[in-house]
């Protein structure tokens, strides 16, 4: 019997097992595992003239990942439970390419929100994509999560201000500036409570008009420096949560100027110290018995 390309062989293809270490403990070990068809007739595979690739958010609780053609979403799949993104992600990806009738190797780029975010979330997804690029030999493309939500903004200010929460009454935040149709980030991208963001904003742009945009809004409306800004015209955009689709957009983007991460040096932004390593590097040194 003649057999199909994509038809498992043990001399043409395997299942490919990731694991990845969260944490440090070995209960925390969570071993990802993710069938993909290695062919080695490779000119058997479907051929594509245009660029496929999976766009990964697991930077907070509201992740997702998206299957993107160029720059048009193909599918997209939320993180619409509470299971950690070391169970979730894999099946979540093995439901978005079979609702596109895609295979893994049909996938021609890895696009990771690098962060800012949740420690765990962030290393989870690198991590994975990592595995995938060392596996496969596709490139990454490594994306500010921060930066993907300020593209998403429509307007036509000179600026364009973009906050995400970050716990503990902080926002996660960036001031970008629009030049030649592109955003230059002014600064860098910072952790801390949203009414000194929005201060050291506003004097930064000077008399210049600011639009917002956030997946919190809230955290910025409700402090009492806002209403100046409100006064002026200025309001915040809230768009969808979900922000694999943005992340994959601005990925594209990246991907054909061959913007690409090195899998070895590719790290993630936390902007802040874990909790963990808060404390030991800021407990009081042990006294030395006399």
């Amino acid at each position: 019997m003649e057999r199909t390309p994509h038809e498992p062989h043990s001399a043409t293809s395997g299942l490919l097992r990731f694991a990845i270490g969260i944490g440090n403990a070995p209960s925390a070990i969570s071993q990802l595992q993710l069938p993909v068809s290695v062919t080695l007739n490779r000119n058997a595979l479907r051929y594509n003239s245009r660029m496929l690739s999976l766009a990964l958010d697991t930077c907070d609780a509201r992740g997702s990942v998206a299957v993107l053609r160029d720059n048009t979403l193909l599918q997209v799949v939320a993180h619409d439970t509470s299971d950690d993104y070391s169970v979730w992600l894999l099946p979540a990806v093995t439901r978005v390419l079979v609702a596109c009738e895609l295979t893994f190797l049909d996938v021609d780029v890895y696009i990771a929100a690098a962060g800012p975010g949740s420690f765990t979330g962030v290393r989870v997804g690198l991590t994975t994509v990592k595995a995938w690029a060392e596996v496969t030999a596709k490139p990454i493309v490594s994306v500010s999560r921060l930066e993907a939500l300020a593209s998403e903004a429509p307007g036509s200010q000179p600026w364009v201000a973009t906050l995400t929460n970050a716990q503990r009454r902080q926002v996660f935040a960036a001031l970008y500036r629009r030049h030649e149709g592109l955003l230059e980030r002014v600064g860098e991208e910072t952790v801390l409570a949203p009414d000194k963001f929005l201060a050291w904003a506003a004097e930064a742009v000077g008399g210049e008009s600011i639009e917002w945009i956030s997946t919190d809004p809230q955290m910025l409306t409700e402090t009492e420096a806002w209403l100046a800004r409100q006064s002026v015209g200025e309001r915040v955009l809230a768009p969808s949560p979900i922000l694999a689709p943005a992340i994959g957009r601005l990925g594209y983007r990246l991907a054909l100027a061959k913007c690409y991460a090195d899998p070895l040096t590719l790290d993630a932004n936390y902007v802040r110290r874990s909790d963990a390593e808060a404390f030991w590097k800021d407990r009081p040194a042990p006294q030395q018995a006399k």
